[in-house]
């Protein structure tokens, strides 16, 4: 199982997660995506609407009906009613139910660092798990410590 932790240095996650989405998507995939803010979620969901007409992600949300043929799923816990393998933590708090996905991306930013590092020494040690570091350079993201 694969985490990637993504360190939001220049970008809020409602501006990053949209590309990502995208990628998923582009592979037949689905995606759960977490946070336990409603307000954020929101967010989320404006920055999946926002791009362009050919970049159409549809979405949704948990509790609001049709999960299951949601592309984008987009809920308060890690419970993927659209079948999603992929999962997205857009709040900076680790879930471990999260490691019930076959890949997850983990966004954190400064206020959040602290878990997100605890996180990092933790996921390391299990077993099976391979955590790998994405930190913003410019409008690029690179891999690194």
């Amino acid at each position: 199982m694969q985490v990637d932790f993504y360190q939001l240095n220049q970008d809020p996650v409602d501006q990053v997660l949209p590309a990502i989405a995208a990628r998923i998507l582009g592979l037949g995939e689905r995606l759960l995506v977490v946070a336990a803010d409603e307000t954020q979620l929101g967010r989320i969901s404006a920055g999946l609407w926002a791009g362009p007409p050919e970049s159409f992600l549809a979405h949704g949300r948990a509790g609001q009906g049709n999960e299951s043929v949601q592309p984008v799923l987009l809920s308060h816990d890690c419970a993927a009613a659209n079948g999603a393998r992929h999962v997205a933590i857009a709040d900076g708090l680790w879930r471990d139910e999260a490691l019930g996905f076959e890949r997850a991306f983990y966004f954190f930013d400064a206020m959040t660092i602290d878990g997100a590092r605890e996180s990092w020494r933790a996921l390391g040690k299990r077993e099976g798990v391979t955590p790998r570091f994405w930190r913003q350079e410019g409008r690029k993201w690179v891999q690194g410590p």
